[in-house]
């Protein structure tokens, strides 16, 4: 890896460079060093640092978290256990998540069907069979 501009850094990530200036400015990445025209360059450290942010961020991992999750990791070792915590938090949204979908992926495609088989025609209630009032 070489050192990247922001554009370019930015097209790697899929992300707009006005995001990367966000980010360094909340303290998500560290700083980043310019060059004497004022123009960021983001060595080996800082694009790994960020790929892992894009990792973390395409997880659903909320900014105020990758805001902790980033001091954490500055602050070394000491944080192992706490930044493990953070992630099998998340970890668990994210299965509740893909419960909830699977739900309704499940009751979509039991609605479709009925539409398929002329089925939809009769009285049933949908609401009660799927116990939706309970989601």
């Amino acid at each position: 890896m070489s050192t990247l501009t922001i554009t370019q850094m930015a097209e790697k990530y899929n992300l707009k460079p006005d995001t990367l200036r966000y980010y360094e400015r909340i303290g998500l990445i560290p700083a980043v060093p310019r060059q004497k025209n004022g123009n960021r360059y983001y060595n080996e450290g800082l694009q790994g640092w960020i790929e892992m942010l894009v990792c973390l961020r395409h997880s659903d991992v909320p900014i105020e978290k990758l805001v902790d999750y980033a001091q954490m990791l500055s602050q070394g070792e000491e944080t192992l256990s706490a930044r493990q915590h953070l992630l099998e938090e998340q970890l668990d949204e994210l299965l509740l998540k893909q419960k909830n979908l699977q739900r309704s992926i499940d009751r979509l495609e039991h609605k479709i069907s009925l539409y398929k088989s002329g089925e939809i025609k009769n009285d049933k209630s949908y609401f009660e069979e799927y116990k939706i009032s309970e989601d």
